[in-house]
């Protein structure tokens, strides 16, 4: 029988396209999250949600990624 672990841990970062023209750029945001995930190496995400702040520039958007490393078992 596998046991369930009481706690675990869930790391997690955020980022943001630059304020101003672009800040709405959906490929572009998921680029840099995409970018920041490899170069973390191995690690399993859990979930990333998506969120966006209305400015002049349309919706300023930003992603935080949850996950957990391997040494986190």
């Amino acid at each position: 029988m596998t046991s369930t672990p009481e706690h675990w841990i869930v790391r997690h970062f955020s980022q943001a396209n630059p304020e101003g023209p672009g800040c709405d750029s959906a490929p572009a945001l998921l680029r840099r999250l995409a970018d920041s995930i490899e170069a973390l190496g191995p690690v399993e995400v859990q979930d990333i949600v998506f969120e966006a702040e209305m400015t002049e520039y349309g919706p300023w958007r930003s992603g935080t990624v949850y996950f957990h490393l391997p040494e986190d078992d």
